[in-house]
């Protein structure tokens, strides 16, 4: 086994995050359902992107590079892997990575798609996404550098870089180039939806140990195993994956691993301000512990504290050194 270069390196859409307020009446004159997230075309990103406030906030973003940031914000050695085009928001989404200590290597694309963006609009009380995924759907095979993966502990995946077909190629070599290193491969669930789309595969990927350590939250992974019943499903991927992270919400967190269940609380906190990113800050802290060998209970609660940082403010990001935050709280830092 080569020596670790990085605790966890992460694979997935890499997506510049724009935040900006919007006047009244911007959602409406523009013809968007306020609160709701639109899929928009290369045309519709560039006229929208024109048309926000220079005051706009921007960061990189994506479920997996969310993660790697908060790996790095507790003091742990993070990679990301993800495809950005050759253009100004690329270098927006590479800069940022470097500035917060996330190593990023990833060939630019040109001449084609534009960098990924979620263009967020925050209204009086909702905030109105307009997603472009571009330059993030053509990750392929030679992005994935057998010594990037084969120096990280752990490789994590997001599931939504299931959908473009190369990508799913490039997620299935990483795994193999994780177990030619005897490293772990792991992926999220990423969201319901995902599931449906790809509940056979997914579970394919699971039962064929082409995935050792799977992410889900309560929905998800209920609708892994369609079934309405929480003790159903646990018990289910208790027989399918070597070891499962669920997130409970308030209720905190449960991994299973080797018919073993463990379970902690969530981390109190005043109020719940912005969700966004829970389940990204939760598997940094678990994949981290799991990295450096904490045991169960310990990475779960490492996870919790993580994802009780950034739901306590808007944005997808944690505010605190994540790492002064776990010695506070007399974790492994």
């Amino acid at each position: 086994m080569t020596q670790t270069r990085f605790d966890v390196l992460t694979i997935g859409n890499a997506i510049v995050d724009i935040i900006a307020p919007v006047e009244p009446g911007f959602i409406e004159r523009e013809g968007m359902k306020e609160g709701i997230m639109h899929l928009i075309d290369t045309d519709r990103a560039e006229d929208l992107y024109s048309k926000m406030p220079l005051t706009r906030q921007q960061i990189s973003g994506g479920s997996a590079a969310n993660t790697a940031a908060g790996v790095a914000s507790l003091g742990g050695r993070a990679a990301f892997v993800g495809k950005v085009a050759d253009d100004p928001l690329g270098d927006v989404f590479e800069n940022d990575l470097d500035a917060i200590g996330v190593y990023y290597n990833t060939s630019r694309l040109k001449n084609g798609a534009l960098t990924a963006r979620s263009m967020i609009f925050l209204s009086e009380a909702e905030r109105t996404m307009n997603t472009y995924l571009g330059a993030c759907h053509q990750l392929t095979e030679a992005d994935i550098r057998p010594d990037e993966i084969g120096g990280a502990a752990i490789t994590y995946m997001e599931g939504f870089l299931w959908d473009p077909v190369e990508a799913k190629k490039a997620f299935v070599l990483a795994a193999h180039y994780a177990h030619k290193h005897e490293r772990a491969a792991a992926f999220t669930l990423s969201d319901p939806f995902c599931v449906d789309r790809y509940r056979a595969e997914f579970l394919d990927l699971i039962r064929s140990k082409t995935i050792d350590y799977v992410f889900a939250n309560v929905h998800e992974l209920k609708s892994l195993y369609e079934t309405d019943d929480l003790g159903t499903a646990v018990r289910a991927i208790a027989q399918d994956a070597e070891l499962a992270a669920i997130t409970m919400g308030a209720e905190g967190a449960m991994a299973v691993y080797n018919g073993e269940v463990v379970s902690v609380p969530a981390f109190p906190i005043d109020k719940v301000v912005d969700a966004t990113g829970a389940g990204d800050l939760f598997a940094s802290g678990f994949l981290l512990g799991m990295a450096r060998g904490q045991n169960l209970e310990s990475a779960l609660k490492t996870g919790c504290l993580a994802a009780s940082e950034v739901i306590s403010h808007i944005g997808a990001r944690p505010q605190l050194d994540l790492q002064d935050l776990s010695r506070q709280h007399g974790l492994a830092g």
